[in-house]
């Protein structure tokens, strides 16, 4: 059964065969639909992406996918449970850099997010914006890391949970700014979202946050709080009077939420290549790309599976020795 749908897969791949390929498939899948797993909440800004993508996907395999969200503990639960699954294709993981960091931030976990996991495809990275409130004395990047440098401890920062991307990125940037002094000191205001940190941060009660961009681009173009770098190696068009943390100094800095398809370890390469296929087919349609630029996504349409595992583990190489050096853990 595993090698029939692998060849069938395998045909998807090529889109000239995509009708021929669906109709010999259709004979040789289980009846059962394509689960896509979302390890998030739904309606939230990771399991919107994961059902428009979804849905294209499901005009080209020939079943249905469907989106489940099992979440609990963080990204454990719904992440477990792809783990453990049959290796055949048929349960899919759509998740974050979450995925990354879960092995440092949690005492146990009960999978390895490299060894029982392949990567099929990257979907897209989400930038970060750092704001600071209009009334900081601060007006560029290298005027506040002067300023906390000079006054160690004395500002706050807040974030949208801790652990979270939003956190991390801005222990990313406290280490890598700092330079060979160590690491910039402020202190860490845990929230539970970053709508519930923005009331303090408009209102200067926190001085400064960094979020990802689709939350921050209206509070920019409203002037109702002040940019000062945002985390992409150039410049975005959405916000092109944005300069990035390189251009000022912090050399190499570079951070993102970002969204990825995987598999259980050990599912057939030319299944993982056909979903790979899928997934690409799917972002590159016209509307799908669109929508995800809205939200503030850089689409990836040409990801292969080498070169998602490649980013995948670059992404632990990176985050992984923040969060040891900062002593962050999650309950």
């Amino acid at each position: 059964m595993l090698r029939r749908r692998a060849l069938a897969l395998t045909a998807l791949a090529s889109p000239a065969l995509i009708a021929s390929a669906q109709a010999q498939v259709a004979t040789d899948w289980p009846t059962a639909p394509v689960r896509f797993i979302v390890p998030f909440a739904a309606g939230g800004p990771t399991d919107i992406p994961a059902r428009m993508i979804a849905e294209e996907m499901s005009k080209t395999l020939p079943n249905r996918i469907v989106v489940e969200n099992r979440t609990g503990s963080g990204i454990i639960i719904g992440t477990d449970l792809v783990a453990k699954a049959p290796k055949d294709g048929l349960t899919v993981l759509y998740t974050t850099v979450g995925h990354a960091v879960v092995r440092a931030l949690f005492e146990r976990v009960p999978f390895d997010p490299i060894a029982d996991f392949t990567p099929v495809a990257l979907v897209g990275q989400i930038p970060m914006i750092m704001m600071v409130n209009n009334n900081f004395p601060a007006r560029t990047l290298p005027e506040l890391i002067a300023l906390v440098r000079a006054n160690p401890g004395r500002f706050d920062y807040a974030s949208s949970g801790n652990g979270g991307a939003v956190h991390l990125a801005s222990e990313l940037f406290l280490h890598m700014a700092g330079g060979p002094q160590g690491p910039l000191r402020m202190n860490h205001i845990a929230f539970r979202g970053s709508s519930a940190a923005m009331p303090d941060v408009l209102a200067g009660r926190i001085p400064m946050m960094l979020d990802v961009a689709a939350a921050t681009i209206p509070y920019i173009q409203r002037g109702e709080l002040r940019p000062l770098a945002i985390s992409t190696k150039e410049r975005s068009p959405l916000v092109p009077q944005v300069p990035t943390f390189i251009e000022q100094g912090v050399a190499g800095y570079e951070a993102y939420t970002w969204h990825m398809v995987l598999v259980p370890s050990g599912t057939p390469a030319p299944v993982v290549r056909a979903i790979n296929a899928a997934v690409n087919r799917a972002v590159a349609v016209e509307a799908i790309r669109n929508r995800l630029t809205e939200m503030t996504m850089q689409v990836v349409t040409d990801s292969t599976p080498d070169s998602a595992a490649a980013f995948l583990r670059a992404e632990i190489g990176k985050w992984e020795p923040i969060i040891r050096a900062a002593g962050i853990k999650v309950e």
